[in-house]
């Protein structure tokens, strides 16, 4: 095991939920984790809603692209946090699954991703917490606060 952990969100079209998580656990742990997201069914660009929403908290997720999820991602990831995909993702042991159920921000305005945005920030931290456990081989405080 390496001495950073690997991090895959997945959602349907990786182009909401997924990418805002993985723009916050990027922004929030710096190079401590690597950072991966991916969708079942990959959409034709990110979300603009979840674009602006991030953007007003200073997180630019504009040149990210919806990716297809491959069995090789979810092989290489420590953690894998579905948000909605069903059971499009394969399972390996030996790997963490976490299921968050989150709304879906497709075909919304940014007043209503706003809340969706702030309730993931709310489960990156708690889950950069549970990654900076004492028996853990990194800290979040390595990277960028």
């Amino acid at each position: 095991m390496t001495s950073k952990p690997s991090v895959l969100f997945v959602c349907v079209h990786n182009a909401g939920r997924s990418q805002m998580a993985a723009g916050w656990l990027r922004h929030l742990a710096g190079d401590a984790v690597e950072v991966r997201s991916a969708g079942s069914i990959p959409g034709g660009q990110v979300n603009p809603a979840a674009v602006e929403a991030m953007a007003e908290v200073g997180i630019d997720i504009t040149d990210q692209r919806p990716k297809v999820l491959t069995t090789e991602a979810v092989e290489a990831s420590d953690v894998v946090i579905t948000m909605g995909c069903g059971d499009a993702c394969p399972i390996f042991p030996g790997k963490r699954y976490l299921d968050w159920a989150l709304e879906d921000p497709a075909g919304k305005g940014v007043e209503s991703v706003r809340p969706i945005r702030d309730e993931i920030e709310s489960r990156i931290r708690g889950l950069l917490t549970e990654l900076s456990r004492p028996d853990a081989t990194w800290s979040p405080s390595n990277g960028p606060q």
